[in-house]
């Protein structure tokens, strides 16, 4: 599949629920983001990374403490499999396309309905940098370098 361009969209995610599937280092900064937006963040996984738990105990995260039940996903309005799984993530995915719930696959770009952006958030600011899938730390550098205009010259 040839690269393709996805379209800038910024969403209110009041009253919507995220769900994030695994615990690792990826799920912790998709909670990380999303919690920015929002405080409706299901985390379903057996195991989950410290600054995971610090989410939960400060409310900011649900949490889940077993393996992901394909109820986890009825209810969602948006789905992020990031387990390191493959079969578990194509499961996840083949169900939320079949129930119509925007899904992203962090570790297969061709199984997402949106890519996830690096985000920056200042003040009322919020911009959204994205590299098509392709160049992850490109998009990281240009974030950063965003950020640093931003709070240098206090836009």
């Amino acid at each position: 599949m040839k690269n393709k361009a996805f379209f800038p969209l910024y969403v209110d995610l009041e009253g919507k629920l995220a769900v994030i599937v695994g615990g690792g280092r990826v799920a912790t900064r998709r909670a990380a983001a999303l919690s920015k937006f929002t405080r409706n963040i299901r985390v379903v996984a057996p195991k989950i990374t410290p600054q995971l738990e610090e989410m939960v105990k400060t409310g900011a995260v649900a949490w889940v403490n077993r393996k992901c039940m394909r109820t986890d996903l009825s209810d969602a309005y948006m789905v992020l499999a990031a387990t390191n799984d493959r079969r578990v993530n194509d499961d996840i995915y083949r169900i939320c396309k079949k129930e119509g719930i925007y899904v992203n696959v962090a570790s297969d770009k061709e199984k997402c309905d949106f890519y996830f952006p690096g985000i920056v958030k200042y003040k009322e600011m919020v911009i959204g940098i994205n590299a098509s899938g392709l160049d992850h730390s490109k998009a990281r550098r240009v974030r950063e370098a965003i950020e640093k205009v931003l709070i240098e010259e206090d836009l």
